[in-house]
C-alpha cells in the first residue's frame, strides 16, 4: 500500500487588512473601552458635520429658510405661534439648534485640523533643520521657540489675529476671517512639533542609516526628508491627536471672544457665545447644547490621544 501524500496548502499572502486586524495596535485598541467609546464619538461627531447637508432639518443660513416666529422655541414643544417641534429648540432667530450645531461643527473641525495641519508641518521642518544642521539655526530656531513658551498660547493667537486682520482690507475681513483663523492658531501652536522633532533628530543623525546615506551621495534635504523623518513621526502624531482637541478649544475660545470665526459663518464658539447672552432669560437650550457638543467633541478627541500615546510607547507595550 502505497501512501498518498498530502497535498501541500499553500498559505495566501495575507492582506494588509487582515495584518493591521492582527497588530498589536489593533489588540490594544479593542482591550480599551475608553479608545473604542472616544473614536466612535469622534467619528460620529466627524460624519455629522462632514454630511451635514444631508442631515440636518433645516439651512440655518439660509435667510429664505427662517421664520423670525419660531424664535425661542423650547425642545420637544411646538411654538405657540407655528406649531412646529424643534428637536433641541430655535435660537432668538428661529434657527433650529440641531441644524447650527452640526453647521457650526464643520467650521470648529476645519479650523482646528487645518491649524493642527499648518503647526505640524512650520514645526517638523524647523525641528529637523535645528537638529540637523545645528549652530546657528538650531540656537535662532530654539530660542524663538522659547521666548514664544512664555507667552500663553491663546495670547498669542489672539495678538497674531489682531495683527493680520488690521492689515487685511475691510472688503475681505470676513471672507479671510476663517484663513487667518488658521493661521494665528497654527502659529501658536508649533513649538511643541519643533521641539520633539529636534530631540528626535539629534538621536537619529548619529545613527548608521544616516552615515551610510551620507557615504552614497545624499544630501542633507534627502537625508532629513527621506531617512529622519519617517522615524520620527510616531510622537508627531501623538502630539496632533491631541493639538487637535486644543485647536478646537482655542477657536472656539476665540470666537466667544469676538476675534474668530465672522458671524455669518458661526462656529461652536460663536454658538456659545450667541447662547451666552440668553442664558438669564430662561433660554438655556441656546447655550446648553452646543457647550455639551463642543464638551464631548474636545474631551474625546483628547482621551483618544492620551490612549494613542501609550499605545504607541514602545515601554508600555
Amino acid at each position: 500500500m502505497v501512501d498518498t501524500p498530502l497535498p501541500e496548502v499553500v498559505e495566501k499572502d495575507p492582506s494588509r487588512l487582515s495584518l493591521a486586524l492582527r497588530s498589536d495596535f489593533f489588540y490594544a485598541f479593542k482591550r480599551s473601552p475608553v479608545a473604542v467609546v472616544s473614536f466612535a464619538l469622534v467619528a460620529l461627531l466627524v460624519l455629522s458635520a462632514v454630511f451635514a447637508p444631508l442631515i440636518a432639518p433645516y439651512d440655518p443660513f439660509d435667510p429664505a429658510s427662517l421664520n423670525l416666529m419660531n424664535g425661542f422655541s423650547a425642545p420637544m414643544t411646538p411654538n405657540a405661534f407655528t406649531g412646529e417641534t424643534f428637536w433641541l429648540g430655535t435660537d432668538d432667530q428661529g434657527r433650529d439648534v440641531f441644524s447650527t450645531i452640526l453647521y457650526g461643527m464643520r467650521i470648529s473641525l476645519f479650523v482646528g485640523a487645518a491649524a493642527v495641519a499648518f503647526a505640524m508641518v512650520l514645526g517638523i521642518t524647523l525641528g529637523l533643520l535645528a537638529g540637523y544642521v545645528g549652530g546657528w539655526t538650531e540656537t535662532i530656531i530654539m530660542r524663538v521657540a522659547d521666548v514664544q513658551l512664555t507667552f500663553p498660547a491663546i495670547l498669542v493667537a489672539m495678538l497674531i489675529f489682531g495683527v493680520a486682520k488690521g492689515v487685511t482690507p475691510v472688503e475681505y475681513r470676513d471672507q479671510m476671517a476663517i484663513w487667518v483663523l488658521i493661521i494665528a492658531i497654527g502659529l501658536s501652536d508649533w513649538v511643541q512639533f519643533a521641539r520633539v522633532v529636534r530631540g528626535a533628530t539629534l538621536v537619529e543623525k548619529n545613527k548608521e542609516y544616516v552615515a551610510a546615506a551620507k557615504l552614497i551621495g545624499r544630501t542633507s534635504p534627502a537625508i532629513m526628508v527621506r531617512h529622519i523623518l519617517p522615524n520620527v513621526l510616531s510622537p508627531v502624531l501623538v502630539i496632533a491627536t491631541i493639538s487637535l482637541a486644543l485647536a478646537i478649544i482655542a477657536e472656539a475660545t476665540l470666537s466667544f471672544l469676538g476675534v474668530g470665526a465672522p458671524p455669518t459663518q458661526p462656529s461652536l464658539g460663536t454658538l456659545i457665545r450667541i447662547g451666552q447672552g440668553f442664558l438669564f432669560s430662561g433660554e438655556w437650550w441656546i447655550l446648553l447644547f452646543p457647550s455639551v457638543t463642543l464638551l464631548v467633541l474636545a474631551l474625546s478627541v483628547n482621551l483618544l490621544g492620551d490612549w494613542l500615546r501609550d499605545a504607541l510607547n514602545p515601554r508600555l507595550r
